[in-house]
């Protein structure tokens, strides 16, 4: 998954982080986040660096403080709207798992450049195709409206299995 930007919803004023599926049929995957996620995303993606680290700054230097590596992120499922993610850690020769946020995570992947993954059963639950006659395509554009009305029309029963 690549991160496409962060978008904001005008009638909720809500943030939207926008991936885009890589491999594939190029669908876009929306995930509402928060203002500070949304916040320290932008700053990931423009490289900005701050005079004093901002939290996922010092998630990351506390991870490499630890000789611990950030190998990848993975958004492993998304239940009722909401989306969860997993941090691939490695220490020496081991690797964990944490669970967390996907806008967290992301934050963080940015800051280390390492590959950001979603499982297959959340592309085909919450992906998009772009449209490829909007103007906005590339920049997930229309995906907000578009995930706004997935959300409102969910059902629980839709995801079980």
């Amino acid at each position: 998954m690549e991160v496409i930007n962060v978008q904001v919803d005008i009638p909720g004023n809500a943030p939207v982080l926008v991936l885009r599926e890589v491999a594939g049929a190029g669908r876009l995957v929306p995930i509402f986040i928060g203002h500070a996620e949304a916040s320290a995303i932008t700053f990931g993606l423009e490289g900005v660096v701050t005079p004093r680290p901002l939290t996922h700054d010092l998630f990351c230097e506390a991870i490499d403080h630890l000789g611990a590596t950030l190998t990848s992120v993975e958004i492993t499922k998304v239940d009722g709207g909401t989306f969860y993610a997993e941090m691939v850690l490695k220490v020496a020769e081991t690797e964990s798992r944490l669970s967390a946020r996907p806008s967290d995570a992301v934050a963080l992947a940015l800051r280390v450049h390492c590959p950001i993954w979603a499982d297959d059963s959340v592309v085909e639950t919450a992906g998009l195709l772009p449209d490829e006659d909007s103007e906005d395509s590339d920049d997930g554009g229309d995906v907000v409206e578009e995930f706004r009305a997935f959300i409102d029309n969910v059902n629980p029963e839709d995801f079980a299995s």
